[in-house]
């Protein structure tokens, strides 16, 4: 089945949609925005360049600007990244509990710049260091892995998962640069191929189940909203697109600001 346009609104570089409570919303990196499509589409501008948004449990988004994490409605900063102006923040997602994992990535992709950090009760954290383009982030239905992408190396890493990571581990190792991923309620873990024009559908195992052709050549990322997998694009192309994928995903996990910093083992979603 093909790719349906889902609003006309293009951006410079779309990433990061999420779908929650009905309400789908996706980034501009580049463009410093949020759009928010519920039928209707609104954006809000930011100063700086904007990595990722989530929701939150009581119906606002917290977002990983280049240089802070801050509340939607109020403005609030919960965090400043400790970087340098030549880095910023990039994709990220929430976990069972609440906690917001986002990546960052150097201005110019050097090799090296980039860290996935973890915003909990105590704070933004750096988990892993040494990354250069912090990317997809997602986790197994039983809350036992989390998959985690650095895209230059080519590969999806999984981590066994219990509120902490375990040792790192080669999910799969793929023809391209990927970029966004999700999981969905099967297991099998969804991938965008920036600059390779397609989404992988992934088994548990890592092995190739399904490739969806994109009429983009840059699909930055991907999300459920129920069966229908939402693809944002990026450089000359910036729409958002839907695919029937005939098999269900979670929503968004919502951000919770008193999540806890020492996990105990998480139940399934």
């Amino acid at each position: 089945m093909s790719l349906e346009v889902v609003t006309d609104v293009r951006c410079t570089l779309a990433e990061g949609p999420r779908f929650y409570d009905g309400v789908l919303t996706w980034v501009d990196i580049e463009g410093c925005a949020l759009h928010r499509f519920d039928g209707s589409h609104t954006v809000e501008q930011f100063d700086v360049m904007v990595g990722c948004a989530n929701p939150t449990v009581d119906g606002d988004a917290v977002i990983a600007l280049a240089d802070r994490i801050e509340l939607l409605s109020s403005g609030e900063v919960l965090a400043r990244f400790d970087h340098s102006p030549e880095l910023r923040a990039n994709d990220g997602a929430c976990d069972s509990l609440g906690r917001l994992w986002v990546g960052t990535t150097a201005i110019d992709h050097r090799a090296g710049a980039g860290a996935l950090y973890r915003l909990d009760a105590d704070g933004l954290t750096a988990i892993l260091e040494g990354l250069t383009i912090a990317n997809g982030i997602g986790w197994s239905p039983d809350d036992a892995s989390m998959y985690y992408v650095d895209t230059p190396t080519e590969r999806v890493d999984v981590y066994p998962y219990d509120g902490e990571l375990g040792a790192r581990a080669t999910f799969a190792e793929v023809d391209g640069h990927p970029d966004g991923l999700t999981v969905d309620d099967e297991g099998f873990v969804w991938i965008a191929f920036y600059g390779g024009s397609r989404v992988e559908r992934r088994a548990p195992d890592g092995s190739l189940d399904r490739v969806v052709p994109t009429p983009t050549p840059n699909p930055t990322a991907c999300c459920f909203g129920g069966t229908t997998l939402y693809i944002t694009s990026g450089r000359g192309d910036g729409r958002l697109y839907a695919y029937d994928a005939g098999v269900s995903g979670p929503q968004a996990m919502p951000f919770r600001r008193t999540a806890p910093s020492d996990a105990e083992p998480t139940s399934a979603r």
